[in-house]
C-alpha cells in the first residue's frame, strides 16, 4: 500500500482519541479554593478537570449567580436537565469522519484527502461557534432571583457572566482560563498527517 494511503488512514484514526480525551478545558482559580476547579468538555460529556467533583462544584457556584444547571451526569440522572444535544450528535459526526477517512485512504485519491481536511475544518469552525454560543447562553440568561447578582453600577442591570472562549478573564474573584485540551491536539495531528498524505499522493491519483 502506498505511503500516502497509510498516512491518510492513520490520520483519520487519530480522531478515535476524541472518545477518550477532552476537547477543551476551563479552569477557575480563586483564593478560597486551595486547588483550582476545572471543567473538561468532551464530545459526549463533561468531566472533572482538576479534582474529584469539580463539575458539581462549578455547577453549584453557577447556581449562586443564576446560571442554568450544567448537564453533569448527576443532574441528567436526576432529570433536572437534558444533556446537550451536541453530546448526542458529535460522536456520530466524529465516527462518520473516521469512516470517511479510512475509505478515502483505501481509495487513495488526492482530491478526497483535500475534501476530508476541508470537511474537518468546517466542522471545527462550527464546533467553535457552537461552544461560543453555549458560553454566551449560560453567561447571559441569568436568573434575576439568584442569590448573588452582578449589576452594572451605572444602569443597575444584571451583568453577564461569560467565560472566555479562549484565554484569560477575571470574573468576580475568579481567574478563568479557557484553552484547548488533548483532544484538540489530536485533531491538529490528524490534519497534519492528512495534509502530508495529500502532499505525498500522486498528482493523478
Amino acid at each position: 500500500m502506498r505511503k500516502d494511503k497509510i498516512i491518510m488512514i492513520i490520520g483519520s484514526l487519530m480522531l478515535l482519541a476524541l472518545f477518550t480525551y477532552p476537547l477543551w478545558k476551563i479552569t477557575l482559580v480563586a483564593p478560597q479554593y486551595p486547588e483550582p476547579l476545572g471543567l473538561n468538555i468532551h464530545i459526549n460529556k463533561l468531566s472533572d478537570g482538576v479534582q474529584f467533583n469539580d463539575v458539581n462544584n462549578i455547577d453549584l457556584l453557577n447556581h449562586y449567580i443564576g446560571m442554568h444547571h450544567l448537564p453533569s451526569a448527576e443532574n441528567v440522572k436526576k432529570g433536572e436537565i437534558e444533556p446537550f444535544l451536541e453530546f448526542t450528535y458529535m460522536p456520530i459526526i466524529v465516527g462518520v469522519m473516521i469512516a470517511l477517512g479510512v475509505v478515502f485512504g483505501v481509495l487513495g485519491r488526492k482530491k478526497l484527502y483535500a475534501i476530508w481536511v476541508g470537511l474537518l475544518a468546517v466542522l471545527g469552525l462550527l464546533g467553535v461557534y457552537d461552544f461560543y454560543s453555549w458560553l454566551q447562553k449560560y453567561g447571559s440568561e441569568l436568573d434575576p432571583n439568584a442569590i448573588l447578582k452582578m449589576t452594572d453600577p451605572k444602569t443597575g442591570e444584571i451583568m453577564a457572566y461569560n467565560p472566555p472562549i479562549f484565554g484569560y478573564k477575571k470574573m468576580l474573584n475568579f481567574e478563568v482560563y479557557s484553552y484547548p485540551s488533548e483532544g484538540a491536539y489530536f485533531i491538529i495531528g490528524a490534519v497534519v498527517l492528512v495534509a502530508l498524505a495529500w502532499y505525498l499522493a500522486p498528482k493523478k491519483s
